[in-house]
């Protein structure tokens, strides 16, 4: 039996439910003075299929007022403590967006920056092609490829997976820059430009370099194979920069494009030279037809295959539209052409990007793709109300269904609490209000209203998960890890030793997960589930004044 709650908190006036595993009367007690501040019985049952359980709600959303809270059942069970307060989730983003500077590669963190979680500076080495290692050219060609975050729980550094991490973190900012002017304890803090557009520039500078002089877009760059489970800066493989990809030279375009008008106020060269690379991208994409890419034989890192780059090349031509004036007749031409194809329009993850098309058509205040957009709103609201629907069937007030839970299915919960948010954003008062509402029921499980109990945050909330699956967090000596990673979360087929290990044939999918270093597939960290954890909570931290 348990009762399962947001342990991080929830906001004053919004919507507060918690869930039970079992029927009862409770009590909301204030932790501080153990007073009860409010009695209320739980909802009748509800079968939630991706827990494979009956489970019942707890409202208690007639409170409003801030303080440390628990919920007690007369049965004695009790919640974990949480927080009731308008910055509720104020430290939460900020540790969601610090953890970034964690993953910086080329540097060292030094200990008034990285507190406890220092280390040298690692893979400063000069990178070769591929093909030179793979024929063992006598003198290959050396390139200084250093900066960028390692991607994951290893130390590859990909361009697409950057980039998806980078559009869930500008369109952040273009949306809601007050909520993001904060203090990381960077570097670069104290300069004019904000913390947060600084650590975004570390990873935009060293995707620059992944460019090749033709336009196109190495596809990632890693040793050949991945590394024992050691401190960065004692890995000493050689790294490699793998050939040019379609996928990656889109969503390169994409970003850069994004990156230039961003930053054109702080940084006009910078700005000028992101657009400049777009630009060679978008020629390179318009004189190539699809370039995959798959490892070669041998090789482990991190694949990020692709079998379709239209997604990637649609939200290329929707960015590049609103941005590059000059050349809109161009990318308005290929917008047309790849909005009509069967796209989904609607995903913010690395293999399918079509959602950011939607995002910048539909805030863009120019208007560029004018006579696109109705086209585009009648698709986010047909995905944003099939959302809601899942919500109302499931007993834990989650927009999932339970083939929804693949890898990194904490992604799927944080994307779709992305589009959510849009759909919020572009509705009137009252329809925002019920899309405001689900967007953050997918934030409330990801922070323990679910069937584990567990906040796949770490550092955030009494029972947050302790073991990812990351090198540096395992081979730094230190108990805790860093605050502030997602966990990739449950994953309905389970598929390394340690999950297998762990979790019974039949589990159903919410409960498919397991906190250990071993688990790859179901609790590795990764740069692009933490960015739309950032987008969701710098929403609701600039909601404050109305939450």
């Amino acid at each position: 039996m348990g009762i399962y709650v947001n342990q991080v908190g929830y906001l004053p006036n919004a919507e507060k439910v918690a869930v039970s595993t079992f029927p009862c009367n409770f009590q909301l007690i204030c932790a501080d003075t153990q007073h009860s501040v409010f009695d209320g019985t739980t909802s009748p049952a509800k079968e939630d299929a991706c827990a494979g359980e009956n489970v019942y709600s707890i409202d208690f959303s007639c409170i409003h007022t801030p303080g440390r809270y628990y919920i007690l059942a007369g049965n004695g069970e009790k919640s974990h403590t949480f927080q009731i307060d308008d910055h509720v989730y104020d430290e939460l983003k900020k540790n969601l967006m610090k953890a970034f500077y964690y993953q910086r590669c080329g540097c060292s963190l030094k200990s008034e920056h990285a507190g406890i979680y220092t280390h040298d500076a690692c893979h400063t080495a000069p990178s070769i092609f591929l093909e030179d290692y793979i024929s063992k050219a006598p003198n290959p060609e050396r390139f200084d490829m250093t900066g960028g975050w390692h991607d994951a729980g290893d130390f590859g550094r990909y361009t697409s997976p950057g980039a998806v991490a980078l559009g869930h973190l500008l369109y952040a900012y273009e949306l809601f820059p007050k909520s993001l002017q904060m203090n990381l304890n960077i570097p670069e803090s104290g300069s004019a430009m904000p913390d947060f557009l600084s650590e975004c520039l570390y990873e935009l500078k060293w995707m620059l370099k992944m460019q090749a002089p033709s336009g196109g877009c190495y596809h990632k760059l890693t040793s050949f194979n991945h590394i024992d489970f050691i401190m960065p800066e004692e890995d000493h493989a050689q790294f490699m920069i793998y050939p040019v990809s379609s996928m990656a030279t889109a969503d390169f375009a994409a970003v850069m494009a994004l990156a230039s008008r961003i930053y054109k106020d702080w940084l006009p060269d910078f700005a000028a030279d992101a657009l400049a690379a777009a630009r060679r991208a978008w020629n390179w994409l318009e004189t190539n037809p699809y370039v995959g890419f798959y490892n070669p034989e041998g090789s482990n890192t991190g694949e990020y295959d692709d079998e379709c780059d239209l997604d990637e090349r649609l939200w290329a031509s929707a960015e590049l539209l609103r941005t590059d004036k000059e050349n809109a007749p161009d990318y308005y031409k290929r917008l047309k052409e790849y909005s009509a194809m069967s796209l989904g329009k609607t995903d913010f993850g690395w293999t399918d990007v079509s959602g950011f098309a939607t995002l910048t058509v539909l805030i863009d205040p120019s208007h560029s793709a004018k006579d696109l957009e109705e086209e585009y709103r009648k698709i986010l609201f047909q995905e944003a109300d099939r959302l809601c629907q899942l919500q109302k069937n499931s007993g834990y007030h989650l927009a999932m269904a339970p083939e929804d839970f693949v890898w990194g299915s904490n992604m799927v919960v944080c994307n779709r609490s992305m589009l959510l948010i849009l759909a919020g954003l572009l509705s009137e008062k009252e329809e925002s209000e019920k899309y405001r509402t689900a967007a953050l029921n997918q934030l409330h499980y990801l922070l323990g209203c679910n069937a584990l109990d567990i906040s796949y945050v770490t550092g955030f909330g009494e029972n947050a998960f302790k073991n990812p699956h990351n090198r540096v967090t395992f081979a730094d000596g230190i108990d805790l890890p860093m605050p502030g990673w997602v966990s990739g979360g449950p994953f309905k087929t389970p598929c390394d030793p340690a999950a297998e290990a762990a979790i019974a044939p039949g589990t159903a999918p919410m409960k498919c997960y397991v906190d250990d270093v071993g688990s790859y597939s179901t609790n590795e960290i990764t740069i692009y589930w933490n960015s739309p954890a950032v987008f969701m909570t710098a929403f609701f931290s600039s909601q404050k004044e109305t939450s």
